[in-house]
């Protein structure tokens, strides 16, 4: 048996001598309900961070659609169209079973970020799914989340990594594709070339 880590944390008393003590604003931004101006960066925002937890574990999942596709339906309330994917939905087999739920709203070309947890729920009313139809597609459900807990994050995660820059040029060199990782995980069942050849088509036509 290998002998405990010396350095580990372990214990909160631990957490609290290494960071100190948190500075007012941290505190003070955090509120129970979705502030007028919490609204307007959901609103602004074309992609979330889905995060939820189940019996086979944890799940972040993202979702985006344009700005403004999260509904605030009231100060306590938000509402998540749920669009076509590959159906695996851990997040949704997630809060089935434990409705605690994790919202991260990112807006492109703002460092902050918006932070929302509450409990969900799932729902296909038809006029809920009517309400969120994109060329006449409703989504297959719509997540209804009770706000618990809104603040927002500070700018230096999204500053440090330089997440709206331009890209790096040789990004797609460094990157593997879909039909890359596909291929190598199932020892070449998958064409690579073939699969990602096909896979812009297939994606645009499945949108919704």
């Amino acid at each position: 048996m290998s002998e405990p880590d010396p350095h580990a944390i372990t214990r909160l008393e631990q957490l609290d001598a290494l960071f100190g003590s948190v500075a007012a604003p941290s505190l003070r931004k955090e509120i129970d309900h979705i502030h007028p101006l919490y609204r307007q960066m959901i609103e602004a925002s074309p992609f979330v961070v889905v995060a939820t937890a189940g019996p086979d574990g944890l799940d972040a999942s993202p979702r985006g659609d344009p700005a403004g596709f999260v509904a605030v339906e009231d100060e306590r309330t938000l509402l998540l169209p749920e669009r076509r994917g590959n159906n695996r939905v851990d997040s949704l087999r997630n809060l089935v079973v434990d409705p605690r739920i994790a919202l991260l709203f990112l807006i492109p070309g703002v460092g902050e970020m918006l932070r929302v947890n509450g409990r969900a729920t799932i729902s296909v009313a038809p006029a809920l799914l009517a309400r969120f139809a994109v060329g006449g597609k409703p989504p297959r459900c719509v997540t209804m989340v009770c706000v618990e807990r809104v603040y927002f994050q500070c700018a230096r995660a999204v500053q440090r990594a330089g997440l709206w820059r331009p890209p790096p040029t040789d990004v797609g060199a460094r990157v593997p594709s879909p039909g890359r990782i596909l291929d190598a995980l199932t020892g070449g069942e998958v064409d690579a070339q073939n699969y990602d050849a096909a896979l812009p088509a297939r994606q645009r036509e499945t949108l919704y």
